[in-house]
């Protein structure tokens, strides 16, 4: 299902950005430059405690969905089954173009329910980044910056010079997780 692939999409990024990590620990930096600091939201996404509630609470959803889709496709597989077995299938028969009407049914159930479920994932993450700037801002003021660089585009840069840590720290305390969440409904100007 395309709900297992935007997961497993969510959790391989997470590693990679791990894994960026552990890199940049092994490698000897020059002097950081003054004004120029950087920031990843991956990195603070999946360090923070409410990084990490956001991801237990996706993954609640997308059970969810998955229990609510699951005895549809089920009872479509076995209908194709029964279809397939009467033989050769006439696209004019009744009971073909009525299984035909549940499958596009439950393809449009499908495609909702992932829309909302992304839809969720962007509002809760927006949730999270309206507690962290305030906290990037204050942080940008401490050290001085007159740059902030998004992590995402510096291939390696010096320890020294990245927010994220300390905005972590920070929004861990400012919100240690975020409030439980249902699946949202995508407003229909949003839909198009």
């Amino acid at each position: 299902m395309k709900l297992i692939a935007i997961g497993a999409f969510a959790l391989a990024t997470l590693a990679a950005g791990a894994a960026s990590a552990q890199a940049q620990q092994q490698v000897t930096h020059g002097a950081p430059i003054p004004g120029l600091c950087t920031y990843s939201l991956q990195r603070a996404l999946g360090q923070s405690t409410a990084g990490q509630s956001l991801r237990s609470g996706l993954q609640r959803l997308a059970q969810e969905v998955q229990g609510e889709l699951q005895p549809y496709a089920t009872s479509l597989e076995s209908e194709a089954q029964q279809l397939q077995s009467a033989g050769p299938i006439d696209p004019n028969n009744q009971a073909y173009q009525a299984w035909q009407g549940r499958l596009q049914q439950f393809q449009q159930l499908q495609q909702t329910r992932e829309a909302e479920l992304r839809y969720t994932d962007a509002m809760q993450t927006q949730a999270i980044g309206a507690a962290a700037g305030p906290i990037i801002t204050a942080l940008y003021q401490e050290r001085g910056c007159s740059i902030l660089l998004n992590e995402s585009v510096v291939l390696l840069g010096n320890p020294a010079m990245d927010l994220t840590d300390t905005v972590v720290q920070r929004l861990n305390q400012a919100l240690p997780t975020l409030p439980a969440f249902n699946r949202m409904q995508v407003p229909p100007q949003q839909q198009q």
